[in-house]
């Protein structure tokens, strides 16, 4: 299959580069591919004619967001309506990254791909009306809910993602705080990458809920890195509301797997444990050092 990957500098977009060998690859960054300029869009698609796109352009700074709701919308929203009628256009599949924020966080129980959406700020909001205009415009999509994505990027460099900010605060600071009422799944991009990478090759399109196993707290996340890192500070819980961040969070958006694994697929997501232990490695070398990221 000949694939175009958006947000290819990205650490979805580089770890989806190295799940898919085999495949003829169209690695596009914003640079060259910005997803908010509809005719680039249409351009890029009639020069390559993909066999099927993923999507992992989005703007997901979620603070910011809410500042600046024209650029949320036009990225994570505007954004994969153009690639959605130019792939109907051009008949490639799309892939498209969605994310948990698009739920309300009130559930008792991971939610499933039908229950009712209830973004709580801009970014969640932009993002599921990126969802409606997807599977408004071709039907021959995958639509992809994940949580808490950390990967490495950037031709061997390290992401920027919460366990690298927790390492770089650890080893700046005695003490640190984290939010304990935010539960989710942390997700390796090397993980949904490899999933992503046997998903498009099959007809079965629909919304799909791909993360780790498992849930845990921000503030349990941040105490596992330090003890897996032997980072020697101390974590200190606080409440989303005393934390005060400008974007409403949701509290509890773990996403039930199920439909996902109802397909068979060879490519399993491990529990969020083992998947920071894989990153760790990777990150590490292979020789145990944890170092500042540049």
């Amino acid at each position: 299959m000949r694939i175009l990957i958006t947000g290819a500098r990205g650490q979805l977009g580089t770890d989806l580069r190295r799940s898919l060998p085999g495949h003829e690859l169209v690695p596009c960054t914003r640079d060259e591919l910005d997803v908010t300029e509809k005719h680039r869009v249409y351009g890029l698609l009639k020069d390559h004619r993909p066999d099927a796109v993923i999507n992992t352009a989005a703007y997901h700074r979620v603070d910011e967001c809410e500042s600046h709701p024209d650029r949320t919308f036009a990225v994570n929203a505007f954004g994969p309506w153009h690639l959605a009628a130019a792939c109907r256009m051009y008949e490639a599949k799309l892939v498209h990254i969605s994310t948990n924020f698009v739920f309300g966080g009130e559930a008792d129980r991971p939610y499933a791909e039908d229950d009712l959406p209830l973004p709580l700020n801009v970014y969640g909001t932009a993002k599921l009306s990126g969802e409606h205009l997807v599977r408004s415009t071709w039907d021959r999509h995958f639509i992809i809910r994940t949580t808490g994505l950390f990967g490495l990027s950037g031709g061997g460099g390290k992401g920027y993602n919460f366990i690298e900010a927790m390492i770089r605060a650890g080893m700046e600071r005695r003490e640190v705080v984290v939010v304990s009422d935010q539960v989710m799944a942390p997700t390796a991009t090397a993980d949904l990458a490899r999933a992503l990478a046997e998903l498009v090759t099959t007809d079965a399109y629909g919304t799909y809920h791909v993360t780790s196993g498992g849930a845990c707290s921000y503030f349990e996340f941040a105490r596992t890195i330090y003890r897996k890192t032997g980072i020697d500070a101390a974590v200190k819980p606080t409440s989303t509301e005393a934390y005060g961040a400008p974007a409403v969070r949701p509290l509890y958006t773990v996403l039930d797997n199920g439909r996902f694994r109802s397909l068979g697929l060879a490519a399993k997501m491990p529990p969020w444990e083992d998947a920071l232990d894989g990153y760790l490695a990777q990150r590490a070398g292979g020789d145990g050092t944890i170092g500042m990221s540049p």
